[in-house]
C-alpha cells in the first residue's frame, strides 16, 4: 500500500519537473527572438524596415476599417432623425391636403346649390299669382311609380293639384298634402295625364306617363302625321295647369310619339310650386 503511494508521488514530481523545464525553455526562446528583433531593428536591416512598414500599414488599415462604423454612427443617427421627421411631416401634410379637399368639395357643393337656387329665382316663367320654392326630400322611385316628396305643405298654402315646375319647365303636380310636406306626381308616372298642345297647328293631345323617363303622346288626331323635334306645352284645358308651360320635345319611337322632358325627373333638387287658382284667373 505504501509503495503505491510512493510511486504516485514520484510520477507527480516528474510531471512538474518536465512542465517547469518546458516553461523555462519557452522563456529563453522568446528572449532570444526578442533580442534578434531588437538588434535587427537597431541596425535598420532593409527586410526588417519593409516588414515593419507593411505591418504598420496593415494595422492602420485595419484600425481605420474597424473604427469606420463608429465614425458613421452620428451621421446615421442624423439621417434617421431626418427620415423620421420627414415621415411625420409627410403624414401631417397628407392630413392637411385631405382637409383642404373636403373643404373644396363643400365649397363646390354649396356653389352648385347656390347656382341652382339662383337659376330658379331668375326663372322667366310668368306665373299669375304666387309661387314658393321647395326642396326635394325624397325620391319615391319604382318601376312604374315616379314621385318626389318636398318640404312644403299646407302650412305654406299648398293644395292638391297645384303645378310644380323646375325653373321654366313643368315636372308634375301636387297629389298629397301634409302639414310640412307634400308629394309630387311626376310627368313620367304611370298615373300622370296632362293635356298638352304642340306644333304650329296647336295640336291637342294627352301626355301620358308610362313609368319610363319619356312619357308618350296619346289621343292624337286621326289624320295627323307626327314627327319629332316639336316643342310641347301645357294647354291648360284641365283647369289645373297654366297654359304655355314648356314640357319637352317630341321624339319618334317607331309608331309612338314620345316626349323628351326638358327637366330630368331623376335630377331634381329644388322645385317651385305655383300657388294659383285657375278658376279665379281670366285666361
Amino acid at each position: 500500500m505504501s509503495s503505491s503511494r510512493d510511486d504516485f508521488g514520484i510520477a507527480i514530481r516528474s510531471a512538474l519537473l518536465q512542465k517547469g523545464a518546458r516553461q523555462k525553455f519557452s522563456l529563453v526562446f522568446l528572449l532570444i527572438i526578442a533580442t534578434i528583433i531588437f538588434l535587427m531593428d537597431t541596425y535598420q536591416f532593409k527586410f526588417i524596415k519593409l516588414t515593419k512598414v507593411l505591418i504598420n500599414d496593415g494595422i492602420y488599415r485595419v484600425t481605420n476599417i474597424s473604427t469606420a462604423p463608429l465614425k458613421l454612427l452620428p451621421a446615421i443617427r442624423e439621417k434617421i432623425k431626418e427620415t423620421a421627421f420627414a415621415i411625420d411631416e409627410n403624414k401631417e401634410l397628407r392630413t392637411q391636403i385631405e382637409i383642404l379637399k373636403n373643404k373644396n368639395f363643400q365649397v363646390e357643393f354649396l356653389k352648385n346649390q347656390n347656382d341652382n337656387l339662383q337659376r330658379i329665382l331668375e326663372s322667366d316663367v310668368k306665373i299669375k299669382g304666387q309661387s314658393i320654392l321647395a326642396k326635394v326630400l325624397l325620391d319615391k322611385d319604382s318601376p312604374y311609380l315616379k314621385s318626389i316628396v318636398i318640404n312644403r305643405g299646407s302650412k305654406s298654402g299648398i293644395n292638391k293639384g297645384m303645378p310644380v315646375v323646375d325653373g321654366n319647365y313643368l315636372v308634375g303636380k301636387i297629389v298629397e298634402v301634409n302639414y310640412l310636406s307634400s308629394r309630387v306626381l311626376l310627368l313620367n308616372d304611370l298615373n300622370s295625364r296632362i293635356p298638352i298642345t304642340f306644333g304650329k297647328d296647336s295640336i291637342q293631345a294627352i301626355l301620358s306617363g308610362k313609368g319610363e323617363n319619356k312619357p308618350v303622346l296619346e289621343y292624337l288626331p286621326e289624320l295627323y302625321e307626327p314627327y319629332g323635334n316639336q316643342n310641347v306645352f301645357t294647354s291648360g284645358k284641365d283647369g289645373v295647369f297654366l297654359p304655355g308651360i314648356p314640357v319637352g320635345k317630341t321624339e319618334m319611337d317607331e309608331l309612338n310619339v314620345k316626349v323628351r322632358l326638358f327637366s330630368d325627373p331623376n335630377q331634381l333638387s329644388f322645385v317651385t310650386v305655383q300657388l294659383i287658382n285657375i278658376e279665379r284667373d281670366n285666361f
